[in-house]
């Protein structure tokens, strides 16, 4: 029997108490895997530059929150596709807006999901089971 390979999760929310909603759901749902977080588009594009404190390992995606302040998700979204070591990152949209410009935003730039929260099921679950789905499907490089 293989072992389901495992990912690193970036999550990019400035919201702690909804970071952390979305930590203990994974991690309810038996979704252990190591969990970044950064609070908004510019920390997480440090971290994945290795230029943060924080460090994340190969392979990752990232949960990405659209609304934040300093850099916010589109503006990240830009800039990731635009950095050639990072244009290729698997990222889906984890956030409150289900608001039609918002995804349209989001998909213009190559998202692999949008997600809006309250939808995911109580507790994260249905991105829990999403994600453990996602893993065990997908090869990364």
């Amino acid at each position: 029997m293989t072992e389901t390979p495992a990912f690193t999760v970036l999550l990019v929310d400035d919201d702690d108490v909804a970071a952390e909603a979305v930590v203990r759901g994974l991690r309810k749902h038996s979704m252990h895997c190591p969990i970044v977080i950064a609070e908004d588009g510019a920390a997480a594009l440090q971290i994945l530059r290795g230029t943060h404190v924080r460090k994340i390992t190969k392979p990752y995606i990232v949960l990405l929150d659209l609304n934040m302040p300093r850099m916010n998700g589109i503006e990240f979204l830009r800039e990731l596709r635009l950095d050639g070591a990072l244009k290729g990152t698997v990222v889906f949209v984890l956030t409150t807006s289900g608001a039609e410009a918002d995804r349209s935003r989001a998909y213009d730039h190559n998202i692999a999901g949008y997600m809006v929260k309250s939808a995911v099921g109580p507790q994260f679950s249905g991105l829990a089971r999403f994600l453990t789905e996602y893993r065990s499907t997908m090869l990364f490089p």
